[in-house]
């Protein structure tokens, strides 16, 4: 059964909190956010960034093999995670190894993880 949204029975706002957000959203590029969690929305693509989370690095056949995918469709999301400045690599000879960009990544997945599954239900 979904969830019902609550809203106001009366329209009215607070122009001051009003005012104050939009000069905030005026002098923010959320582009690049957006971006990030748009990578990050496909699954396989989450998996890739929590295996990552936990692992040093990992190189392509390993992710694949994480993946249940082949190596050519895991590359293809790991190109979009390099683009995105959530992963990044090292070439030891023709292998290739993968780790996540840095620890903000790190800790953005395993926050989003705590959080769904902190099973708090909304009143």
């Amino acid at each position: 059964m979904p969830k019902e949204i609550e809203t106001c029975d009366v329209y009215c706002y607070n122009e001051e909190h009003v005012n104050g957000a939009k000069e905030l959203l005026a002098e923010e590029n959320l582009s690049a956010p957006v971006r990030l969690f748009k990578a990050l929305a496909d699954e396989k693509r989450a998996s890739i960034a929590y295996a990552l989370a936990h692992y040093e690095e990992l190189c392509v056949c390993d992710l694949a093999n994480i993946l249940h995918a082949s190596t050519a469709t895991t590359s293809h999301h790991l190109r979009t995670l390099y683009k995105q400045d959530i992963v990044t690599y090292r070439k030891e000879g023709k292998l290739a190894f993968y780790s996540l960009d840095d620890d903000h990544i790190r800790q953005l997945i395993l926050t989003a993880l705590a959080h769904t599954k902190e099973g708090v239900p909304h009143d």
